[in-house]
């Protein structure tokens, strides 16, 4: 949740011509993440939530993706690159310790 938070006040500084192409599809990746946690969990199911957290590790690859090429056409500083790629490596760290116990379940 707080790297939607980040996303969010980052692509309010993207050119506004942008708002329907690379600050949307961030903004949509990025809120796909915890939505599709939410989601598994809501499932009740230890299969259905594997799958949506998979799902949402996809989409935090697409962020991690849309963010880089932010920095390479000169949107994001790379300043601000290191501490949001922070913030997705320690999203990737919980997402994979979600996926470990959830595969371990199902063996």
């Amino acid at each position: 949740m707080l790297l939607v938070k980040t996303i969010y006040l980052l692509c309010k500084n993207y050119p506004k011509e942008e708002l329907y192409s690379l600050t949307s599809q961030t903004k949509r990746a990025c809120v796909s993440v915890p939505a599709n946690i939410a989601e598994g969990h809501g499932r009740r199911s230890a299969k259905d939530s594997l799958q949506f957290l998979y799902i949402s590790r996809g989409s935090l690859y697409e962020v991690e993706t849309l963010v880089n090429i932010a920095v390479m056409i000169g949107f994001l500083e790379e300043e601000k690159y290191e501490s949001i790629s922070k913030e997705t490596d320690e999203c990737f760290r919980l997402l994979n310790g979600l996926i470990n116990h959830f595969e371990k379940k199902l063996l």
